[in-house]
Formats: C-alpha cells, sequence, structure tokens
C-alpha cells in the first residue's frame, strides 16, 4: 500500500515539502494554525512566496490538502514531518517551544490511531533535542513507545530558499537521524520514492544528525568569509581578480567552488543562527568554537566595510540608492540581509536611502524601520543617486548600462559587491565603477608590493574598515 503523508506547518520549507510531495504521485495533507494558510492551500493556490510553488500546487491539487486539525492530518497520514519554527534565543541557542506543542498535538492523535506511524522532526534543534524533550513528549501524549507503534527521526533539509521545490527533489544528499532501525529504515525508503535523483543517504543517530545540520551550515559560512578575506586582499594586489583565484581554488575537489564567491555576507534565516548555535553547543560542552566565532565576527564586519568605501568615496553623499533588500536574489527574505543593514547605516549616517528590489514590495519593511524609502521600480531608484550599490547579484541589475545612470556632470559611485554590472561602466568617466573584490591595477597598489618586499611600511588601503 502506498504510504501517505502528513506535514505540520506550511511555511516556505513546509509548503514546498508538501507540494513536492503530491508532485510525486502520493497523497498529502498539510496543517497548519493560520487559516489564510488552509484557505489558499485548499483552493491550489500557495500559502508563501516561493518561485514555482503556486503553479505546483495547482497542478498537483488533486493530491494535497489542507487542515487546521493536527489530529486529522496525522489519522489519514503514515508518516508526519514536523516543520515549525525553532527561532534562535539571546544565547544562539534554538527554542523547541513550537516542536513540543506540535508532538504533543500528534502524540493525542497517535492516542487514537492503530498500526505504526512515524515522526519526522525537520526543524533545526541542537544535538539531544529530538531524543530527550520531544521523543518523551510523544511518548507521554500517546501512550506508546517510541521503536514500537512509533517512530521518530530527525531529518532536516538542506534547501535554499528560491529553489526549495528543487533542492527537496534533487537533494545532494539526505541525512537521517533514527531513533531505532526501523524508523530509519522506512523513511530512507520514503525518500527513495520521493526524491528524483537517487541521492545517498546518510543515516546515525539522532544526535549526529542534529550535529551535522548545525556543522554543515557552519562549516559553509567559514567558507563564505574565507571567500570575502580574499577579496580584500585581491583588492590591495594590482590586476587581482577574486573570481580568479576561486575558480582555481574550487578545481581543487578538497575545496570546490560552491559558496567561494567574495563580496558581501552571508545572511538569511539559516547561515548565521546557526553558526550562531554551533558556537553555542560547543562553549556548553566545553569545546572552544573560535573558528565559529571568527566567521560571525568577520561577517558582521562585512557591512561596515562597504559603509566605509562610500562615506570615504563621497563624503558628502546626499543620496544613496541600494540595489537588492533580499538577502539573495529570488527571494523576498529580508531576515539578515546584509543589503538592508547597508541602507540602515547609511540612513544613521545621515544619507537619504532609496532601496529597489524585484521581490519587496512592502513601502515600509520592519526591518528599515521606515528610514529608507522602497522604489517601485529600478528607474525610480537610480533617480539622482550620487552612489549606487549593488548588494544582491539579480539578473535584473546585470542589464543596466551607463545610460541609467544619471550624470548631471556628476560622477556617478557605483559600488558593484558581486561584479554584476558589465565592466565596461568604468568605461564612462562619469562612473567610479568599484567592482569589490577586484584590484584596480593601479601604482597605488603596485607600491604596497614593492614596500612589502623593500622591507617598507606598506601603505594603508583608501578606506579603512569599520565595525
Amino acid at each position: 500500500m502506498q504510504l501517505r503523508y502528513s506535514v505540520v506547518g506550511l511555511g516556505k520549507l513546509g509548503a514546498s515539502m508538501a507540494a513536492a510531495i503530491a508532485s510525486r504521485g502520493f497523497d498529502v495533507v498539510g496543517m497548519d494554525v493560520n487559516p489564510r494558510a488552509i484557505e489558499l492551500v485548499n483552493a491550489g493556490r500557495a500559502p508563501v512566496l516561493e518561485p514555482g510553488l503556486d503553479a505546483l500546487i495547482f497542478r498537483h491539487r488533486s493530491h494535497l490538502r489542507a487542515t487546521e486539525s493536527a489530529r486529522e492530518a496525522v489519522l489519514e497520514s503514515d508518516v508526519t514531518f514536523v516543520v515549525v519554527p525553532t527561532p534562535s534565543d539571546e544565547c544562539g541557542a534554538f527554542s523547541v517551544e513550537y516542536a513540543a506543542q506540535a508532538f504533543a498535538e500528534i502524540g493525542r492523535a497517535l492516542a487514537d490511531k492503530e498500526g505504526y506511524h512515524v515522526v519526522v522532526l525537520t526543524s533545526t534543534v541542537l544535538p539531544g533535542a529530538t531524543r530527550h524533550v520531544l521523543a518523551p513528549i510523544l511518548e507521554r501524549t500517546s501512550g506508546k513507545k517510541c521503536g514500537d507503534d512509533v517512530g521518530v527521526c530527525y531529518s532536516p533539509e538542506f534547501v535554499a530558499f528560491g529553489s526549495v521545490v528543487s533542492d527537496f527533489l534533487n537533494p545532494d544528499f539526505i541525512l537521517i537521524g533514527e531513533h531505532d532501525d526501523r524508523a530509519g529504515g522506512l523513511l530512507d525508503t520514503c525518500y527513495a520514492e520521493i526524491t528524483e535523483n537517487g541521492a545517498p543517504c546518510g543515516r546515525m543517530s539522532l544526535e549526529n544528525a542534529e550535529l551535522a545540520k548545525i556543522a554543515l551550515n557552519a562549516f559553509v559560512t567559514t567558507k563564505i568569509a574565507f571567500a570575502n578575506t580574499l577579496a580584500d586582499l585581491c583588492e590591495q594586489i594590482p590586476g587581482g581578480d577574486v573570481d580568479a583565484v576561486a575558480d582555481a581554488l574550487g578545481l581543487d575537489r578538497r575545496i570546490g567552488r560552491d559558496y567561494l564567491t567574495g563580496g558581501l555576507g552571508y545572511g538569511g534565516p539559516y547561515f548565521p543562527r546557526d553558526n550562531a548555535a554551533f558556537g553555542f553547543f560547543a562553549a556548553q560542552l566545553g569545546v572552544p568554537a573560535d573558528l565559529s566565532a571568527a566567521t560571525d565576527q568577520l561577517n558582521r564586519a562585512r557591512v561596515g566595510k562597504i559603509v566605509a568605501r562610500v562615506l570615504s568615496a563621497v563624503p558628502r553623499c546626499t543620496k544613496a540608492a541600494v540595489l537588492g533588500l533580499a538577502y539573495k536574489p529570488g527571494s523576498n527574505v529580508l531576515e539578515g540581509s546584509q543589503g538592508v543593514e547597508i541602507a540602515r547605516r547609511l540612513a544613521d549616517a545621515g544619507v537619504q536611502v532609496v532601496a529597489f528590489d524585484p521581490l519587496v514590495y512592502e513601502s515600509s519593511p520592519a526591518q528599515l524601520d521606515g528610514k529608507v524609502e522602497i522604489a517601485d521600480s529600478i528607474w525610480e531608484c537610480l533617480a539622482g543617486a550620487e552612489v549606487v550599490i549593488v548588494a544582491t547579484p539579480d539578473p535584473e541589475f546585470a542589464t543596466l548600462s551607463h545610460a541609467d545612470f544619471e550624470h548631471d556632470g556628476r560622477t556617478v559611485t557605483v559600488v558593484d559587491c558581486w561584479r554584476t554590472l558589465d565592466p565596461r561602466l568604468a568605461d564612462d568617466p562619469a562612473i567610479d565603477h568599484v567592482r569589490v573584490g577586484l584590484g584596480r591595477d593601479t601604482d597605488v597598489e603596485a607600491r604596497r608590493l614593492v614596500s612589502l618586499w623593500n622591507g617598507e611600511r606598506v601603505p594603508e588601503p583608501e578606506y579603512a574598515a569599520s565595525s
């Protein structure tokens, strides 16, 4: 008999998972406490903004429905994925409050259900949370014992907003933390049927999987911070090119090219908090995590470097345009966005800041405290700007040409954080095109190397870092 699935929590990840599983021909019941999300899914619409999700849900609506009842979702499924928020606290740990509530509701439903049922936690937690907090709640509320009539697994997803469905169906690998072999084996079989690419599966204890999840993201953030250090170095040598250096490093199979593109720092809802959680967990166990702390410090300093560069280049700047507010292209998520932080700091410095992002429509996002004007178009954003900061490598920005920047006899400084724009902009004498991570091949950079090899004091860069 074909297994049936339920997904508790219809946010970006949960709704995308539910739709992806339904697209593979399985019946899925989504559960959420938000009536609007239920209404949208049952109408064949996406409850969240995620590219392609709306069409996917509509196309496979015969296999997907939603309810506000956890009991209904559990009783009409064999495997339940729990995808609820686990927000960070002030120490960097993850709260399991919402997960505990979900496990309690699931347990009460399982008390009246016959047969074997597997509960899979997908939300990120610290090691020990599944075994020592959530599994006991499930046993207490269901009256059943984990490993007998109830299976428990921890299986986080490694996906990126903007490509959640594709990432879920075609993962690099599958991670399963299992309470026991029976639960892990059944979930392994489920993934083999759901995913499309035959990805390898790593099965391990609950605690090892919980650690692996935050360790993977912490490692990626370290790689990003290193790439940004390379970008800073390349700017100080004649003809320095961070992309050329990164391409060379990426050819080594021990390193790889992914996440080695120097520019701005990392943001979003996962990388910053997982790195912080890794450091917190290590500290609680008495294990130094200096690398994690240094990565976080470097990432926080990245915005300061850009703002210092802007204010150094145009000390009397009256208007700055920030292109890109979401933490990455193809997303409307502002959490942890370096573009947002750049806009805020420039506004705090007394600069009029106008920002534009193709997917950010709100007139005054809360993260900007009303200090930054959100333009309706890229042209409105650029009009009259003395400084333009390209904060995300959005394809829409790559189409800009020198004619799109108003000159009026003034030089427009364009800080291109991801080297997105046409390099020929530098040929326009009215545009100072600063491409982060590239040296300018000038006498200044050459003198630094000459001073270094002559044993002299190396001149300071033209702009200072700022935290």
